[in-house]
């Protein structure tokens, strides 16, 4: 038997907005993005959830609205309000570095381009594999490596710690 969308939305509701946050690198976008996707998934539902892979499908879906022309506006807003934070300087002797370095990670992953960004959070976040980064980016596995290395060569040169142990 099929879950309804209900069941569907509140058993996923927290890893979609944890992947959606992973991907935007803002809670509150990740938050609109999501929103966004279940509203279009609670209309075509009878199609969705009879998906067998409907949880890919749905974060498609995300990845897609996060993409789209209608957020090229927040992600500049966002990356304009981390380099002020930059300029600040970071802290010494702060108890909480890891969470320091994480947020510094984030300001440099926040300057990739977006597919590269989805690249990294599919590879590293979500820990999937080529040909699946391939299926939901909708480009070839080339694609994909080429995405991936040159995210990981542009944090390499702006970021002092190594990447893959941050990620």
């Amino acid at each position: 038997m099929l879950d309804t969308f209900d069941q569907f939305a509140a058993d996923r509701i927290d890893r979609l907005l944890r992947f959606a946050t992973a991907l935007t690198c803002d809670p509150h976008l990740a938050q609109d993005v999501v929103q966004e996707v279940l509203v279009r998934v609670q209309h075509k539902w009878d199609r969705i959830g009879a998906l067998a892979a409907r949880d890919m499908y749905v974060r498609r879906m995300i990845i897609n609205e996060y993409l789209s022309w209608r957020r090229r506006k927040a992600s500049r807003n966002i990356a304009a309000t981390h380099s002020t934070l930059d300029a600040l300087g970071t802290p010494t002797a702060d108890p909480a570095h890891i969470y320091a370095e994480r947020d510094a990670l984030r300001s440099h992953i926040i300057k990739l381009p977006r597919k590269q960004r989805a690249a990294l959070v599919l590879r590293y976040y979500e820990d999937r594999s080529d040909q699946e980064i391939a299926e939901l980016l909708g480009c070839s596995v080339g694609t994909v490596r080429s995405h991936i290395s040159r995210a990981l060569s542009t944090l390499r040169a702006s970021h002092q710690h190594p990447v893959r142990e941050a990620l």
